[in-house]
């Protein structure tokens, strides 16, 4: 039986939070109310505190969910003091993935990606950048910041990282129903933003994005500010490129009934937040262009591009064509990295204008995969 006094409740309330194991943990032993080992049921009291209601009796799906997130926290391997079969610890592998993801993250932005003090990013950075596995380059508009990149090392420690988590995921996804698969990303997704929203104070809002195809107003507007936004900053491109883009998307979009041709749209609160087309005609039969791919800042690293990619390539599949081209440049590794993913190959790499500055132009291709024999 546990005393009325008032000092017990902070106890109690972190004892029904599943803060303290043991119950005697939280008390001191000189007190008037030792306690052993114990299980604590409130049936009624007078104290004001929030323990009038406790989180069982308010989300009945408290203690599952907490649960489930130690399991999935020790199943991930976080308990370890190294993770995903490296050397590195946690918050590394974390700073690796975010940086490898995004074109240009600075120090600042990675705290708060990675929910750390800055201090404890700065330790973790100068480690990453000792080992070789990451660089700090300048921003020409903004000396004071350094955005951060991975070397050819930090690369391929990605890489294995990826690799690893990969399997990981597979196995465990086939140990489910192909129809449960979308329940785990929906309910991690959202049970994610909600935590982000109690530790931010800012609302929770799940990002919805819906992909659609065909032309709305405003697209080709649209996509130019975000090829010239992203691009200006990654490298230096200016009015000639922004220019490019809006010119070459009207002129496809008038030829878009054609059945080889399709423009797909990523679509958020009714604005486009990312676009991806396949022009099959301007590259000759059975040649598959794909163009104008960009994903806005907001919302990249969150999978979308790569669900427009796979529809792309879908659609170009059923068309038949032999071959998907794009062209891209040197530099962009995490695009690349996605490219390479989904089965596309560098074939060719010159110096070349075509976007209004020099870059090493990069061709990539992707070529048909035959179609399995019918069995009859």
């Amino acid at each position: 039986m546990l005393a009325g006094s008032k000092a017990a409740f902070p106890v109690l309330e972190r004892l029904l939070a599943g803060e303290i194991m043991d119950a005697g943990a939280g008390f001191n032993p000189n007190q008037s109310f030792p306690i052993t080992r114990c299980q604590v049921k409130v049936v009624s009291c007078n104290y004001t505190g929030e323990v009038s209601m406790t989180a069982e009796a308010r989300y009945p799906q408290a203690e599952p969910i907490r649960e489930a997130s130690r399991r999935l926290v020790r199943e991930l391997g976080f308990m370890r003091s190294t993770l995903a079969g490296t050397r590195l610890p946690p918050s590394a592998v974390h700073a690796l993935l975010e940086i490898g993801t995004r074109e240009s993250v600075t120090a600042g932005e990675l705290c708060d990606l990675l929910a750390l003090e800055k201090s404890s990013t700065s330790r973790m950075l100068q480690k990453l950048v000792a080992s070789g596995d990451i660089r700090e380059g300048l921003d020409e508009q903004d000396g004071r910041a350094k955005p951060l990149s991975l070397t050819a090392k930090g690369q391929a420690t990605l890489a294995a990282v990826n690799g690893f988590a990969r399997r990981q995921l597979t196995g465990a996804l086939d140990k489910l129903r192909p129809e449960q698969h979308q329940t785990v990303a929906d309910g991690l997704s959202l049970y994610a933003a909600a935590l982000l929203a109690g530790r931010t104070g800012k609302p929770s809002e799940r990002v919805v994005v819906e992909i659609e195809t065909g032309y709305r107003p405003g697209t080709i507007g649209r996509c130019a500010e975000m090829h010239a936004r992203f691009y200006t900053r990654m490298a230096g491109f200016g009015r000639p490129f922004e220019a490019g883009v809006a010119a070459g998307l009207a002129e496809f979009s008038a030829r878009l009934d054609k059945p080889g041709n399709c423009l797909w749209l990523a679509i958020q609160a009714g604005v486009v937040v990312g676009t991806i087309a396949i022009d099959g005609e301007d590259m000759g039969p059975g040649i598959a262009h794909l163009r104008w791919f960009i994903v806005d800042d907001g919302i990249r690293g969150g999978g979308i591009g790569r669900r427009m990619l796979s529809d792309a390539i879908g659609f170009c599949d059923r068309q038949g064509f032999a071959e998907i081209h794009l062209w891209t440049f040197l530099g962009l590794d995490s695009a690349r990295r996605l490219y390479e993913a989904q089965g596309f190959s560098l074939v060719e790499e010159r110096p070349g204008w075509q976007w209004g500055k020099e870059v090493m132009e990069q061709r990539f291709v992707r070529r048909a995969k035959p179609m399995p024999p019918s069995r009859v």
